[in-house]
């Protein structure tokens, strides 16, 4: 009975073994894909699976695409997938780019569509674009006129894409600039704004005819203007900026020439106080010269009464012409 024992638990383990042993097999080389790929009509050996597991390949990120490849009818070998693989690349969709460019009739090779691919450019985007070009929209750009007018235009590009321009061309970015460059300098060579409205198709044959998708990663079909509208008047507004500029100037001058005349009337007043100090005290020094006078007997005293009466006799005078002009002047207020 152990014996019997001992026997079952032995066929036991040896079965554990071979699972443990089939499953680790399986692991490394992938017979179901290997199976996939023969049943596909795929010829791919054992060996090159397993060599993918050890140079950390993904089997399957590189059999499926070749098997839709060649399905497709595309000469793509497992070398050149597995090496784009290995660059960091994006086998599948180079895969599915060569397949929808080899259905529009686009001539296009692995090696381009793989450099695209690792220029950090989506092949397969570019390709659909190639057959069903892309619309552009920018956004409102404003130009103005010679007349001062402002005015905003909105355009629609049609753009294809170029796939030999395609690995160092410019963006969509550089389109939208160029264009907006173009509209901009057809508004502004405007003489009127009214000819922009009457004619938006100016702006689109000025900007084809410059050639602006030079450089580019796209080729323009088509330059259509969505919308324009009228904007402020640019013109008015600077000219009312120059007038109230010069306002401030003019006021600016003017203020400076009253703190002048209010400086030099004060200059005068100064000058007219001084000259009053100047009288009073000269007079001051007219009793001293009297009095000097009178001691060296060079006046007498009849002398000094008779000038006393002819001075209150000039002051008297004074004050009847004071009242008489005063009399003139209520006269005629009355009347």
């Amino acid at each position: 009975m152990e014996a019997l024992i001992g026997q079952n638990m032995g066929v036991i383990v040896m079965a554990v073994i071979v699972i443990i042993l089939l499953m680790i097999i399986f692991t490394i080389v992938p017979v179901g894909l290997w199976i996939s790929a023969l049943a596909a009509g795929v010829r791919v050996s054992i060996t090159t699976l397993i060599g993918m597991r050890l140079r950390r390949v993904s089997p399957g990120g590189i059999v499926n695409p070749l098997i839709k490849a060649q399905k497709a009818g595309l000469n793509t070998t497992i070398n050149q997938l597995e090496s784009h693989y290995l660059a960091g690349g994006n086998v599948d969709r180079v895969v599915n780019a060569l397949i929808a460019a080899h259905r529009a009739n686009i001539e296009l090779t692995f090696e381009r569509s793989a450099a695209i691919d690792l220029a950090g450019r989506d092949v397969l985007q570019a390709v659909q674009m190639s057959v069903n070009p892309k619309v552009i929209e920018t956004p409102f750009i404003s130009g103005v006129a010679m007349n001062g007018i402002e005015v905003k235009a909105k355009a629609r590009i049609t753009v294809r894409a170029n796939i030999e321009r395609l690995v160092g061309g410019a963006g969509e970015e550089t389109i939208i600039a160029r264009v907006g460059e173009g509209i901009v300098s057809t508004i502004g060579s405007s003489v009127e704004h009214n000819k922009v409205l009457e004619n938006p198709d100016l702006i689109s044959k000025t900007v084809l005819s410059k050639g602006l998708d030079a450089g580019t990663a796209f080729e323009i079909l088509s330059i259509d203007i969505a919308d324009v509208d009228i904007g402020t008047n640019i013109g008015a507004e600077l000219q009312t900026e120059q007038a109230e500029a010069d306002k401030n100037i003019a006021q600016a001058k003017a203020e400076e020439r009253r703190a002048m005349a209010v400086a030099s009337e004060q200059e005068m007043r100064a000058k007219v106080e001084e000259m009053r100090a100047k009288v009073v005290e000269s007079e001051a020094q007219v009793p001293l010269a009297m009095a000097e006078a009178l001691r060296s007997g060079k006046i007498g005293v009849m002398d000094y009464y008779n000038l006393k009466n002819i001075e209150s006799d000039t002051d008297m005078r004074a004050a009847i012409s004071q009242l008489n002009e005063t009399h003139e002047e209520g006269k005629n207020n009355k009347q």
